[in-house]
């Protein structure tokens, strides 16, 4: 949580309603991009005030809260109401005309529930209204998330019923900010007519269609939401077995990668348009594009994952006249070629890029027939599993945690007998499986015996044979840093998908031309994780890292040897030369005094979790403005960039390491 220092804060916010224009005057839209935000409306100066007032008072009421440990598993429900008065007014995201006034109702609520925490009553964790605000503590960056819960009527009265949970993702909204979502959310929205499940409607960390952080974003608040109600007591009331997850626009876009790509935790997938490819969407037709970015391609494009629809029932919207429904088409001639019956594609005549309340029951009629059959990820049917990439591993019974080659087709077929699995595999170095206590296997044409009091066996491939491996054996090669596994895998963005810190070096560069690149590097960085990410980008000096952080976060490291220690600790074991005059990689030499290296690695300090040299996210900041396909790596695992002022570069080599962390 960003601390508030009053004096500065203050002077901030005198300096914002100094260069205001008339109350709710529109300026000028500066940004470029399809769906840049349009210009702030700002306040009064007498609102603007009364937010600053407010958001010191809430700010020292969370202090005291902060200093009683029992608070601190409830105080994001707090902070939630903090983060997003202090962000409207540091982007100057006043996009409505009564932003004003949802930020003094939010930073209300705030000191209400401050109050409440304090006295030891928490009033919204009950079900005394239908709709509720809650947040988690992100494990990224420590930041309050927000998420909305929408209860059913009757929810909780009959404790024997068991209710389908839905996920909601939400659309594209070039002016969504955690005010608009906390105003959305803030009680008074009551239940859809009929409405027989519980929703939760995920904030995502604003638009990113659900890639990345914001990916992590809907399982953090889906688990935050299970592990709420299981501790009011309410275990056994939502249903895992029933998920829905759904999702309209850049929410379709969304349904359709996560639930192809972890087919085994929903009951069914509900996509409204949306995108599912990066070429003839993000542009027209195919654009070429260095291999190491097209292989990445592959992790988000869900047209990849189209033969995991035999692992979860797809059931599709689209507007007749909806240039999106080329998604839907997408895939569904894609399952037509393969002969899988999976999908239901729903298409209003004459309709464009929306979903009326009369299209919307006829989809939720179906996907309540799916809720209310076993799901398919626990019917004992046969796995057909595909993946690109050890991050998206989880098929039911069988875990995938090694690839023979990444960005690969990847494939898993088994079924089960009485007798035990049989399982043929495609590209998969490394994976488990539960076995249920069966013993006699056939993998790949090798008959394999296990125990019978085993339920989960590890099995990898040496020399292009099976072998059943303990689970100590299996947990040092997942984590040992020799290869990729589903621990670690890349390209450089993943590292943000998880717990991270930026580590600033306290020394001087080399070369001045090396500080400014990384000085203008994290303030970048930094701007685009709080306004595109919602987040707090975490940094420490170089002097502060501590055996915590080393065991528990991606360290993200900027500087050089000379000016950054714990790089300097870590060099001689990165596949990396770096001294003043040269940096030498990948078998080439590049000047040090032009040049920057960026990667990501396995931190020789704890191989358990990455290093990344000299940047965050690689999508150009004006991509955040554009469409959300463009949110893919640029970088893949390494680069060597030649700077050319300020953070910018051009790009001497780039690529992918193997599956040995080594320079193809």
């Amino acid at each position: 949580m960003q601390k508030v220092i009053p004096c500065l804060l203050m002077c901030g916010f005198m300096a914002l309603v100094a260069d205001c224009q008339p109350a709710l005057a529109q300026k000028k839209k500066t940004k470029k991009g399809k769906f840049a935000p349009p210009g702030s409306l700002t306040p009064s100066a007498e609102v603007m005030k009364q937010i600053a007032d407010k958001t010191d008072h809430l700010a020292d009421k969370i202090a005291e809260l902060r200093k009683n440990p029992k608070h601190h598993a409830l105080l994001p429900d707090v902070e939630i109401y903090l983060r997003g008065a202090k962000n409207i007014v540091r982007f100057k995201e006043f996009y409505n005309k009564n932003s004003g006034q949802w930020t003094l109702n939010a930073l209300d609520e705030g000191l209400r529930r401050a109050d409440q925490l304090s006295q030891g009553a928490t009033p919204w964790t009950t079900l005394a209204r239908s709709n509720v605000l809650r947040a988690y503590r992100s494990q990224i960056d420590g930041t309050a998330q927000p998420y909305g819960v929408t209860y059913p009527n009757g929810y909780g009265k009959d404790v024997d019923k068991k209710w389908r949970v839905d996920i909601v993702l939400h659309g594209r909204n070039s002016t969504l900010t955690e005010v608009s979502f906390l105003n959305q959310h803030n009680g008074t929205k009551k239940p859809m007519p009929g409405q027989d499940w519980v929703q939760i409607d995920i904030f995502g960390r604003g638009n990113n269609a659900y890639r990345w952080a914001g990916e992590t974003d809907v399982f953090e608040a889906m688990e935050a939401f299970f592990a709420n109600e299981a501790k009011m007591g309410r275990r056994d009331l939502p249903d895992r077995r029933k998920v829905v997850l759904r999702g309209f626009s850049m929410g379709g876009a969304g349904t359709w990668h996560l639930g192809l790509h972890r087919p085994d935790r929903w009951c069914v997938m509900g996509p409204g348009a949306g995108f599912t490819t990066t070429h003839g969407y993000a542009w027209k037709g195919t654009k070429e594009l260095p291999d190491y970015q097209e292989k990445c391609l592959r992790i988000y494009d869900a047209i990849d994952y189209v033969e995991n629809a035999r692992m979860i029932p797809i059931v599709a919207y689209s507007g007749g006249k909806d240039a999106q429904k080329l998604a839907a088409d997408n895939i569904e001639n894609r399952l037509k070629e393969l002969k899988i019956d999976a999908m239901t594609h729903i298409v209003a005549p004459g309709l464009g890029h929306t979903f009326p309340p009369e299209w919307f029951k006829k989809a939720n009629a179906i996907w309540g027939e799916h809720a209310g059959k076993d799901r398919p990820a626990f019917s004992g049917n046969p796995i057909h599993f595909v993946t690109y990439t050890a991050k998206f591993g989880d098929a039911r019974e069988i875990l995938v945690q090694g690839l023979e080659r990444h960005y690969e087709k990847t494939v898993v077929d088994a079924h089960r007998t009485d007798k035990g699995w049989t399982i043929t595999t495609r590209n998969v170095r490394a994976f488990s499986l539960f076995t249920n206590g069966s013993m006699n296997h056939r993998l790949d044409n090798q008959e394999i015996k296990t125990p019978a009091d085993k339920a989960f066996i590890n099995f990898l491939k040496d020399s292009g044979k099976w072998r059943p491996v303990s689970s100590k054996e299996s947990l040092e090669w997942l984590t040992s840093g020799r290869h990729k596994s589903s621990w670690l895998h890349g390209p450089i963005d993943d590292a943000f998908t998880h717990a991270f810190t930026c580590v600033l070096g306290s020394g001087d560069t080399w070369h001045p031309a090396t500080q400014k690149f990384v000085d203008a590097k994290v303030k970048a960085f930094k701007y685009d994780w709080a306004k595109h990410w919602r987040g707090e980008l975490p940094t420490i000096g170089d002097y502060a890292v501590t055996p915590n952080e080393i065991m528990n976060k991606n360290l993200i490291l900027f500087g050089d040897p000379s000016s950054n220690l714990t790089l300097a600790q870590i060099l001689p074991k990165l596949p990396l030369k770096w001294t003043k005059d040269t940096i030498e990689f990948g078998g080439k030499k590049y000047k040090a005094s032009e040049h920057v290296p960026v990667m990501i690695f396995p931190n020789p300090l704890n191989p358990r979790k990455y290093v990344v040299l000299n940047t965050g996210m690689t999508i150009p900041s004006e991509d955040y403005v554009k469409t959300n396909a463009l949110l893919y790596p640029r970088l893949g695992d390494y680069a060597i960039l030649r700077m050319t002022g300020g953070s910018g570069f051009e790009v001497a080599m780039a690529g992918l390491f193997d599956e040995f962390w080594k320079v193809k």
